[in-house]
C-alpha cells in the first residue's frame, strides 16, 4: 500500500529510493520479514524498515481514524493534511490554532471534528470586550444560602472552539495560560480541573488586523501546532459546488455522527506513546531544534517543548499512516506546523521579506538525515 502524498505544506527531501529490507528478528536469528506482517507504509529512506521495533498493535488507531475521517469527509472537501494534523495533535494531547482567511472551512472542520467525539463541546466568539471570567467563569453569590458558587464558564468542556482568538485583549489572553498548559484552572484559591479529552482549537485570520492583538509568545507556546489553511484546488472548488448546490442550509453537517468514545481516543494516545523511536531520530530532533537556537536567520529559536511536540506528533502520525515506528519522513513533515509559530525571525530578514517556512526549511536540508 503506497502512502498517499500530503497536500499543503511538504519539506523536501532527498534520499534513496525505497527497498524492501528484511526487519529485525525478536530472537537473535538472521533477520527476515515475518509472514504475517502488518502493512508498513513505504517511506523514502531505502533503511526505513529497519527504524522498526517489536510490533505494536494499531487496528485500533487505523480504524478510528478511517471512521473519523469518513464522518469529516462527509462534507469538508479537501484539507484532508488539516484533518491529519488535528487528528495527530488530539492524540498528543495537544492544541491547534488554525490561521486561513475567511471562509476556507476553518471553524466547521474544527466543529466537525467535535461531532466526531462522544464528549462535550462549547464555541467561544473572542471580542475586544470580553473578561477572564467570561472564559473561565465566575463565583456568584447565593442570597438564599449567604455564600458564594462557581459558575463555570464555557471553557469547561472537552472540544473547545475559540473563534478568532486574536479579538481578545491580553488579559483575557492570559487567562488561557494555566488552562490549555496543564488542564486546570485556579479561582479564588480553588483548583479546577478539566475532564478528558481537553483540545482547544483555535482560530484567526492572517489578514485583517484591524480590532485585533497580537498573541503572546508564551500562548503561541501552549499551541501544539499553528496549521495554515490553504485555498481549496480548482477541481475541490468544483466538488465543492456540486455537493452543496441543494444544500444551502448545510443540512449535511447533520450527517456527522459520534465514532470515538473519550475511552477509545485515550487507548489510541496510549498506543501511540508504545510507537518506537530511534535513538538516531531522537538525535536528528535534537540537532533541529538546535540549529534553530544558532541561526543568524532566527531572532529567537525554539525551546524544548518545541523539541517534545516533534518527538509526539511524529509518533502520531506514524500511527496515523499505519507504522509502529517513526521514520524520518514523519519527523520532517511534522517540523513546520510545530515551529513555524515558535521560532521569530531576525529583523533584517523580516525586512528582507524572508519567511519561516524557509528558514526551516534550509534548516531541514542543511541536517543529515539518519540512515
Amino acid at each position: 500500500m503506497e502512502e498517499q502524498p500530503n497536500e499543503g505544506y511538504q519539506p523536501p527531501y532527498s534520499g534513496e529510493p525505497n527497498e524492501k529490507q528484511p526487519l529485525p528478528n525478536n530472537e537473535g536469528s538472521n533477520p527476515h520479514e515475518p509472514e504475517h506482517a502488518a502493512p508498513v507504509q513505504p517511506v523514502v529512506d531505502s533503511n526505513a524498515a529497519l527504524w522498526s521495533s517489536p510490533k505494536t498493535d494499531l487496528n485500533h488507531i487505523n480504524d478510528s481514524v478511517t471512521r473519523i475521517k469518513r464522518e469529516i469527509q462527509k462534507v469538508i472537501i479537501g484539507q484532508d493534511e488539516t484533518i491529519e494534523l488535528l487528528l495527530a495533535a488530539i492524540f498528543a494531547n495537544g492544541h491547534v490554532l488554525l490561521e486561513g482567511v475567511p471562509g476556507i472551512a476553518k471553524t466547521l472542520t474544527a466543529k466537525l471534528l467535535a461531532r466526531c467525539i462522544k464528549s462535550d463541546f462549547s464555541r467561544i466568539q473572542f471580542t475586544p470586550d470580553l473578561m477572564p471570567t467570561d472564559i473561565v467563569g465566575t463565583s456568584v453569590f447565593n442570597m438564599k444560602t449567604s455564600d458564594f458558587n462557581f459558575k463555570q464558564g464555557p471553557i469547561f468542556s472537552n472540544i473547545v472552539l475559540i473563534d478568532e482568538i486574536n479579538r481578545a485583549p491580553a488579559k483575557t489572553q492570559a487567562a488561557m495560560f494555566e488552562v490549555m498548559e496543564e488542564r486546570q484552572v485556579t479561582i479564588d484559591g480553588e483548583t479546577r480541573f478539566m475532564e478528558y479529552p481537553f483540545f482547544v482549537v483555535a482560530t484567526q485570520n492572517p489578514i485583517e488586523q484591524e480590532g485585533t492583538y497580537k498573541l503572546p509568545e508564551a500562548q503561541l507556546d501552549r499551541f501544539l501546532f499553528r496549521v495554515k489553511l490553504r485555498y481549496p484546488t480548482l477541481e475541490e472548488e468544483k466538488l465543492i459546488l456540486r455537493r452543496f448546490r441543494d444544500d444551502f442550509s448545510l443540512i449535511s453537517v447533520n450527517s456527522v455522527n459520534p465514532v470515538i468514545s473519550p475511552e477509545e481516543l485515550q487507548r489510541c494516545t496510549s498506543q501511540i506513546e508504545k510507537i518506537y523511536i530511534k535513538d538516531e531520530l531522537i538525535d536528528y530532533i535534537a540537532r533541529i531544534i538546535n540549529d534553530t537556537r544558532n541561526n543568524g536567520d532566527l531572532y529567537l529559536g525554539a525551546s524544548p517543548r518545541a523539541s517534545l511536540a516533534i518527538l509526539r506528533t511524529a509518533k502520531a502520525m506514524a500511527g496515523i499512516n499505519g507504522r509502529d515506528f517513526v521514520t524520518p519522513d514523519d519527523i520532517r513533515q511534522v517540523c513546520y506546523p510545530v515551529l513555524n509559530h515558535r521560532v521569530i525571525l531576525a529583523p533584517e530578514r523580516e525586512m528582507e521579506g524572508v519567511e519561516v517556512e524557509d528558514v526551516i526549511k534550509d534548516i531541514l536540508n542543511k541536517i543529515e538525515v539518519p540512515r
